[in-house]
């Protein structure tokens, strides 16, 4: 391998994985912007439109490569659907039906939790005692910043259930794309996921929704960051990242989305992050860092 190549795979290595937690875990904080002035779904329908408009006339430019087999498209489709329409839709439905942002992040951190267990029975991925050791720190450390942020407040019954849905989708995508996923250019793995979302979220919204939308500065903000940050980069590096490494391996990172997601909060909505939280973060990372590095 030339050793230029080689140096681009290491910095791959090191900063896609930064990228990808930090832009994935302050689309919490930008979604609770937005979701005061929309409702759930038609905000993720705009949202989906908007990366559209993005990425058809970036098409038309670069006339990337189109996946040639019917498989090939029904792969890439059920992927966008497991994360677009899913885990997406339910995530925002439980914050409106109650769940604090901080419950809804430690539900989705037991996600690599449920794909370090799955991952021997479908993948036939090894997860040794350091993989285990890793997610139980990182695990550990997601509820130690969650729990030092809790207040006492009722629990949203309804939006516990939407969550969980959220994370059995998420976790279904994650083990379906280390299955069936195939190499195929980000623009149009992107244009087809997205049609699936939009095409499927639009009735969804109209039948549901009086598809309330109040046009602010801050929904217009959260809107721009959850298309650009979100939904092209995020979503390119995560199956990115899951193309080139062990599904529970890349899963161990979404233990660091509760931490960061409570940082985000803190800096952008003001929110209150106690000394403890530091602590859970801390611990976080190192679960994360034994996890990635164990073979």
């Amino acid at each position: 391998m030339p050793p230029s190549s080689a140096g681009n795979q290491a910095l791959w290595h090191w900063l896609a994985p930064l990228l990808f937690v930090v832009l994935w875990s302050s689309g919490f904080a930008f979604a609770k912007l937005g979701l005061e002035d929309a409702d759930p779904l038609t905000f993720l329908t705009l949202r989906y439109a908007a990366v559209l408009i993005i990425l058809l006339p970036i098409a038309l430019v670069i006339r990337p490569p189109w996946p040639k087999t019917k498989g090939a498209w029904k792969h890439i489709a059920m992927v966008g659907f497991l994360i677009q329409v899913v885990y997406f839709s339910f995530s925002y439905l439980a914050v409106t039906e109650g769940l604090s942002a901080s419950a809804n992040a430690l539900i989705a951190a037991m996600q690599p939790i449920l794909v370090a267990l799955a991952s021997p029975l479908l993948l036939r991925e090894k997860v040794g005692f350091k993989r285990w050791l890793g997610l139980a720190l990182g695990l550990g450390g997601a509820a130690l910043v969650i729990l030092a942020r809790a207040e006492v407040e009722e629990t949203a019954t309804l939006g516990v259930i939407l969550s969980v849905a959220a994370l059995l989708g998420l976790t279904a995508a994650t083990l379906y794309e280390r299955r069936f996923g195939i190499e195929a250019h980000p623009v149009s793995a992107n244009i087809i996921q997205f049609i699936v979302g939009f095409g499927l979220l639009l009735p969804m919204a109209a039948l549901m929704e009086p598809m309330h939308v109040t046009w602010t500065g801050n929904f217009a903000l959260a809107l721009a960051y959850l298309v650009i940050a979100n939904s092209l980069i995020s979503v390119t590096l995560l199956l990115a990242m899951l193309r080139r490494g062990e599904a529970a391996r890349v899963s161990s990172l979404f233990f660091l989305t509760p931490p960061t997601a409570a940082l985000v909060a803190h800096l952008v909505l003001g929110e209150a992050l106690p000394p403890l939280a530091w602590v859970g973060m801390a611990l976080a990372a190192g679960g994360v860092a034994v996890a990635t590095r164990a073979r």
